[in-house]
């Protein structure tokens, strides 16, 4: 079992910065990929960024350039650098990690843009 706890969500301006935190606990022994999806009011749930433990990183298009995806193994950890938010950056945004049995996720955690 893994749990992952996130945190760092709010209201913020458009332009603006946030930093989303995902801490895992549990059976981390298992993990190699992190990562953070979220979902949109009426919309699918779409992956934003993952990283591996060796650092490799992938964006979706629509955050290349704005986020910034890290992660602190000592701590078991992946964080999410959001820069010039925008309004279609609203969402829930959840922390994931895939292991080889189960796809665990986070709670969810509100980022609203304000225009």
């Amino acid at each position: 079992q893994v749990q992952l706890v996130e945190s760092g969500g709010g209201l913020v301006q458009a332009g603006g910065s946030l930093r989303l935190s995902c801490a895992a606990s549990g059976s981390i022994f298992s993990i190699n990929v992190m990562g953070w999806y979220r979902q949109a009011p009426g919309k699918q749930r779409e992956l934003v960024a993952h990283i591996t433990s060796g650092g490799s990183t992938n964006y979706a298009d629509s955050v290349k350039g704005r986020f910034t995806i890290s992660r602190d193994n000592a701590k078991n950890t992946v964080y999410l650098q959001m820069n010039s938010l925008k309004p279609e950056d609203t969402a829930v945004y959840y922390c994931n990690v895939p292991t080889i049995t189960t796809i665990y996720w986070g709670q969810g955690t509100q980022v609203t843009v304000s225009s």
